[in-house]
């Protein structure tokens, strides 16, 4: 795993919220290896993002911004579902 694929995944499962910690910490694990730069910029533009917001988007409590409404999201509602687990 490259250095940046590290650092997503670090950020991924220490956002200080438990809830988002394991569903991007998971989703981390599981999908980090096989996606390609595109994904990898979408997946760090959520984490960047605050917290509730990102929770309340894969949860679908709330829409996702335009910018945020991204295929890396998505996947990230799929997997925190159940479906479509992505696989090392």
């Amino acid at each position: 795993m490259d250095d940046r694929r590290k650092k997503l995944k670090f950020r991924a499962w220490r956002r200080g919220f438990r809830e988002i910690d394991l569903i991007l910490g998971n989703f981390a694990d599981a999908a980090l290896v096989g996606m390609d730069a595109a994904s990898l910029d979408e997946f760090e533009a959520l984490l960047n993002a605050p917290d509730q917001d990102v929770y309340a988007w894969i949860t679908g409590q709330t829409a996702a911004p335009a910018e945020y409404e991204t295929t890396t999201l998505a996947r990230i509602r799929a997997f925190q579902l159940g479906l479509n687990r992505p696989t090392e």
